[in-house]
């Protein structure tokens, strides 16, 4: 089953989507990963879902990719005795360490670890920035605030700290637990919440020990200023436009969207956009102008995958969620102008032989009569870089690890498939060849581009580049290789 597009869908998984037939209909619709979002649902639900997917899998013959989400630590209030309160705009009111109900002046903020980083004039966010306080004084177990915005504040709501790296691991005791589960299950990516700094991704991946690829999600000004580092730690990254628009000022999301997006693209790392994409549809089977405007927006930046959350996990019309995403990508990738602000938006990144040969197979591929890029990738590192250089033509990216096609299955344009292994470079072009005939991306009139590695099966290795002709006989009757 080939794709009409290059950017790719991620549907979460949930109450809405959680039996055989809803979620392969999201798949048949269009979605080519799937997230498992660990803040909902128990390990036997997410085992429940896991093995559907790898069932659908089976039955379909295409690498279907899975990503599990860590929750990450929750920051909330405490309970108050009439289970919510009214606060001002003017007015004072103090988060202490006091377990006793809250009410109109105090409530409790179980997390030392806030008070030991907050400043006078600092800010307090509550309830996904609805409220906010600005903090007059503060100390050991307790910040006495000034509300600057106003409004009804109830049990445990969520808190937001923008203006402070919290001395906080991204890590809980939940989310440990939870690292090693899905680790053991055979997720194909680990997406981490609460990074703030680079050392956060290099703890998850310590623990991961190589079983899966690890994902940041940035949702704090903390990660957008030591972006560069963490996306070094990182296999890949999510723009988290929840939590980033709560704590960041709202103007600013889009132009940190935009530049996110380029960076992880010359790192040749994916990048997800996700967060309220198609919202309205939780409850609608039609999106909204703007929401349809904003699935394009990201498109157009070159991201690898846009998301799907409460629209495919909860909402009434998950199937049509995804399938309107599928149409809007299509129709964007149609237009001439995506195509011009793409290759407008390519870095120039040479400094190795397999970069020099994937900008070539993109140079010959959009110069020529080529219609498909194969490469062979043990790792999956030739598939990002070709996929890094957004060609015109499919890529068709092969391995024989059934890990690596999962996991490449995420990038912008590959179309991923698990092959036999080959020691001699002939019949890896046969074998790309009968993927992509296979797939219906070429005839046998056609001619591809072959990248590989010799010698085979080492990863980084890639160092060959052939232009192909889709027609066995003139392969076998070329010289012997």
């Amino acid at each position: 089953m080939r794709r009409h597009r290059n950017v790719k869908i991620v549907a979460t998984l949930g109450p809405a989507s959680s039996d055989y037939d809803t979620i392969r209909a999201l798949f048949e619709a269009g979605a080519d990963v799937f997230r498992l979002n660990m803040s909902h649902g128990d390990h036997d639900d997410i085992r429940s879902r896991h093995n559907i997917i790898r069932d659908i899998e089976r039955d379909t013959g295409r690498p279907i990719c899975i990503l599990a989400d860590l929750q990450g630590p929750k920051l909330r209030c405490g309970v108050f005795a009439e289970d919510s309160a009214e606060i001002a705009e003017g007015q004072k009111f103090r988060f202490d360490l006091d377990d006793a109900p809250g009410d109109a002046t105090r409530v409790q903020l179980p997390h030392k670890e806030i008070f030991a980083a907050l400043k006078p004039g600092g800010t307090l966010l509550v309830n996904d920035g609805k409220l906010r306080l600005t903090v007059d004084e503060c100390g050991a177990d307790f910040a006495d605030c000034t509300v600057v915005t106003g409004g009804t504040i109830s049990n445990r709501k969520g808190v937001n700290v923008p203006d402070v790296v919290l001395p906080l691991a991204a890590l809980s005791d939940k989310d440990r637990k939870d690292l090693e589960f899905v680790c053991e299950l055979g997720v194909d990516w680990l997406a981490l919440s609460f990074v703030q700094r680079a050392d956060d991704v290099n703890e998850a991946r310590g623990l991961v020990r190589g079983r899966a690829a690890v994902l940041s999600k940035i949702e704090k000004p903390a990660a957008v200023e030591a972006f560069d580092s963490i996306l070094e730690a990182s296999d890949g990254i999510m723009v988290a436009r929840g939590d980033l628009g709560v704590e960041c000022p709202v103007e600013a999301v889009p132009p940190i969207q935009k530049r996110l997006i380029r960076r992880c693209r010359a790192a040749a790392k994916p990048v997800i956009v996700a967060t309220q994409m198609l919202e309205s549809m939780i409850d609608s089977p039609m999106p909204t102008r703007a929401e349809v405007s904003d699935v394009a927006t990201a498109i157009y930046e070159g991201t690898d995958a846009i998301m799907l959350s409460a629209e495919s996990a909860a909402g009434s019309y998950p199937v049509q969620a995804v399938r309107t995403m599928d149409n809007v990508a299509i129709e964007v990738e149609s237009d001439a102008t995506y195509r011009e602000i793409i290759e407008a938006s390519r870095t120039a990144i040479l400094s190795s032989t397999a970069d020099a040969i994937v900008a070539a197979a993109r140079e010959i591929a959009d110069t020529t009569d080529i219609k498909a890029i194969c490469c062979f990738s043990h790792s999956g590192s030739t598939a990002l870089k070709i996929s890094r250089e957004r060609p015109r033509v499919p890529i068709i990216a092969l391995t024989p690890i059934r890990e690596t096609a999962r996991r490449m299955v995420l990038s912008w344009g590959c179309h991923s498939v698990q092959s036999e292994p080959v020691e001699r470079f002939k019949y890896a072009v046969v074998s790309a060849v009968r993927a992509a005939k296979a797939s219906e991306f070429v005839t046998p009139e056609d001619q591809v581009v072959v990248m590989a590695g010799i010698p085979f099966n080492v990863p980084g290795s890639t160092n060959i580049l052939r232009i192909a002709p889709c027609d066995e006989r003139r392969i076998f009757g070329a010289e012997a290789d």
